[in-house]
């Protein structure tokens, strides 16, 4: 031990930045920037072959955030965990200034205009809300994470956020955030019996979260359920889908040469169903790459989570992880059919700003966690000796 670190190998106690940047996961980086370049090619498909005006805006935002991640990633772990709850209730506050001067967008209130570009402060709060159940957890031992008294404070910290995020509305992000969550409690430790007892309540609630629901809402679910019923209104999108998933084949129909998406049968072709379009155009050999790509990104997350010494570092980079993770997840099965539209985007690929600075900032973190993988903290939050 020395200056409070305990290291081995590679890690010295007060690492220089040249140490640091050495020390920075640079495949992870590499897989990364893999993975947006796939998603300019097809924002420049989805323009019909112009870098205007989606592949070019992008390429300018993954540049920003890889200085974002790199910058994030050279500072010290326990300055996110000291900040943990002040970014949380900052990005709380947006939230709530969304109520008050947020931009209605597609029927929506759920943007912050900046003048530069709109910020969608739900997408924030998936990495806000993980910082501050990874420092709440963090200071509890094995036998209070079994109390149920002590659950109390992390559930207001993640139903405020739901109850203004499915205000805006936004159910999509609501659940996103509450699955990202319950994966955060989960690996804190908290007994499967409480899993199983709070399923069991929401599926005994169901009724009531049907009426509370607005119409678009409970119309998408039934033509989750039946999408024939209206294959020109609400069932359109899915329909479309599946009809240029079947049509890429194994190879696909090539670059620029998808038919569904180049004649404009296949709505939000830059957005929620970019993976239809790529699926279509390299078929299903490139929609399996790119989602190996991601399974590689997943992997190296998890393993940094497994590598690091404080459990705030490990409850970080797993609820990072798993974002990443339900992201993809749900954004290929709602565009194969397998779950209802919820407008969730595909990370990195999907043209946005903030999806794309959520995911960079939260693996800026990520590779923080394994550039000070050696950092030891104890629960009250300072290093131990």
């Amino acid at each position: 031990m020395a200056g409070g670190y305990h290291f081995e190998g590679l890690n010295p106690p007060e690492m220089t930045l040249g140490q640091k940047l050495a020390a920075v996961n640079w495949l992870l980086v590499l897989l990364m920037g893999t993975i947006a370049s796939i998603g300019f090619a097809m924002l420049y498909s989805a323009a019909n072959g112009s870098f205007s005006p989606w592949a070019i805006r992008q390429a300018i935002r993954f540049g920003v955030g890889l200085i974002v991640m790199l910058s994030v990633a050279m500072v010290d772990v326990r300055f996110w965990m000291r900040s943990a709850y002040l970014i949380y209730a900052g990005v709380l506050a947006l939230l709530v200034g969304v109520e008050v001067m947020g931009e209605i967008g597609m029927g929506a209130q759920r943007w912050i205009d900046l003048g530069v570009f709109q910020l969608q402060p739900s997408e924030l709060m998936k990495i806000a809300l993980v910082l501050a159940l990874a420092r709440y957890f963090h200071g509890l031992t094995w036998d209070e994470v079994g109390n149920p008294v002590n659950l109390i404070p992390p559930l207001l910290m993640i139903a405020t956020p739901v109850v203004l995020v499915l205000r805006q509305p936004d159910l999509g992000t609501a659940l996103m955030i509450i699955m990202g969550a319950g994966a955060m409690f989960f690996l804190a430790g908290v007994r499967i019996w409480k899993f199983l007892t709070l399923i069991g309540v929401a599926i005994a609630t169901v009724p009531v979260a049907w009426q509370l629901m607005r119409g678009y809402q409970q119309q998408r679910i039934l033509t989750f359920l039946n999408p024939e019923s209206d294959p020109l209104g609400s069932g359109y999108h899915i329909l479309q889908s599946k009809i240029a998933l079947g049509s890429g084949g194994l190879f696909g129909k090539g670059f620029l040469e998808g038919s569904q998406s180049h004649l404009n049968f296949l709505p939000e072709k830059q957005t929620d169903f970019i993976f239809t379009m790529l699926a279509e155009e390299f078929g299903l050999v490139g929609g399996l790459g790119l989602i190996g790509l991601y399974v590689l990104v997943v992997g190296y997350g998890i393993a940094i989570a497994i590598r690091a010494r404080s459990q705030f570092g490990r409850l970080v980079a797993h609820g990072v992880t798993t974002t990443l993770f339900l992201y993809l997840f749900i954004n290929v099965a709602m565009v194969m059919g397998l779950i209802p539209v919820v407008g969730v985007p595909l990370p990195m690929i999907s043209y946005g700003g903030t999806a794309m600075l959520t995911i960079m900032l939260g693996f800026g973190m990520v590779i923080g966690v394994s550039v000070h993988r050696d950092v030891r903290i104890g629960r009250a939050g300072v290093e131990e000796d």
